[in-house]
């Protein structure tokens, strides 16, 4: 079965049962989540000699699907079971692929013609755009899978002339330099997210405006710091604000990635209780990441009109500001993996192999506070 198919049981809330074969610290760290999925979690090695003791916890008249984590363990697990008369797939490539796979969604209309669309990462919960006008596109908070924007951009007859950051990401490294260098596009990062970058960006400032296509489509900047000093949102076309890691849909930005927590908590409370506030509550929120399933629409995307949010999003209804700062610097979730590594590869510092990528980046997104 492929991540495909199995995102599509996710967005469904289709019924599944998981026989999970990795380590129990890794199961219990991060698995695919869905609403309506029941999880077996045994290690492979305890199903060396057969799966004859693990038969009478597993559903007869349900689809099995057996996950590891590279896809190996998994076939050899599943044909076992299959010759025990059950009805198993497993997951192909594994929760490495699990990791990769993008879910593009449409997420919009843009007022003068053009769309925006959402690439949900599904396993991992990251979450990039593409804005498209008049044949021309803007790619925000891109992943390291270049190809599915470069591809999907080929396949809707759209030139990417905008490439965009709206921080310096600490949780997956960004694919935004790579694909600007391979479409000749111009790459814009937040200055103050780029003391240390070793390689030419354009500055993202508050106030500027980026026109995509011939149409009055802009991409309005707006500085909200806080995750990162840097991190700054996008107003696009009136109706749509993208709000990088500064708010998610039933949590907020954490500021502690750069060793800075309670040098920035003002700076988050800020961008939330201030700018926002000042913001149409009409707006859709499209965040960069989403924490857990349950934030996912019916059609699989992740957005929210922000006045909804400031009802109920808890994160933005705090208002003892030392009540904020506990939140926001104690009892936060663990840091994500190799999270210093990734902010180096993203300031062009280190190059690792696509390998090692992709270790750096295995495990949930911990870019949230709840």
């Amino acid at each position: 079965m492929t991540s495909k198919e199995v995102t599509k049981k996710v967005v469904n809330k289709e019924e599944l049962f998981i026989l999970d074969v990795r380590n129990e610290r890794d199961f219990q760290e991060w698995k695919i989540e869905g609403e309506n999925f029941n999880y077996l979690n045994i290690p492979y090695f305890e199903l060396l000699d057969g799966v004859e003791g693990i038969l009478e916890k597993l559903p007869k008249d349900q689809e099995i699907l057996v996950v590891c984590a590279k896809e190996g363990s998994s076939v050899m697990v599943a044909e076992m079971l299959s010759e025990q008369g059950l009805t198993v797939s497993y997951l192909q490539g594994g929760m490495k692929l699990w990791s990769e796979h993008l879910e593009p969604v449409k997420v919009g209309d843009l007022t003068n013609g053009g769309e925006i669309y959402q690439f949900v990462r599904i396993g991992k919960g990251c979450l990039s755009y593409m804005v498209v006008s008049n044949g021309e596109a803007a790619i925000i908070d891109a992943t390291r899978m270049t190809d599915i924007y470069l591809d999907f951009a080929k396949e809707i007859e759209a030139t990417i002339t905008h490439v965009f950051d709206t921080h310096l990401h600490a949780d997956h490294i960004s694919g935004g330099r790579i694909i600007a260098e391979k479409a000749n596009a111009t790459y814009w990062l937040p200055p103050k997210d780029a003391i240390e970058v070793i390689f030419d960006y354009m500055p993202l400032e508050g106030g500027k405006n980026v026109t995509i296509g011939q149409t009055a489509i802009d991409i309005h900047a707006l500085y909200s710091p806080g995750h990162t000093i840097g991190s700054t949102s996008f107003v696009v076309d009136g109706k749509f604000l993208l709000s990088g890691d500064i708010l998610f849909i039933d949590s907020i930005g954490r500021p502690d990635l750069a060793g800075m927590a309670e040098d920035w908590v003002a700076d988050l409370r800020e961008s939330l209780y201030s700018r926002y506030r000042q913001l149409s509550e009409e707006l859709v929120v499209l965040p960069a990441h989403f924490m857990i399933i349950d934030e996912l629409n019916e059609n699989g995307s992740v957005s929210e009109k922000i006045g909804t949010l400031f009802a109920k999003n808890h994160g933005l209804n705090i208002e003892d500001e030392n009540e904020f700062r506990k939140l926001v610097t104690e009892n936060l979730p663990p840091q994500p993996n190799a999270y210093r590594e990734i902010r180096e590869t993203n300031m062009g510092k280190i190059n690792p192999e696509e390998e090692k990528q992709r270790e750096m980046e295995i495990g949930p997104n911990r870019c949230a506070v709840r």
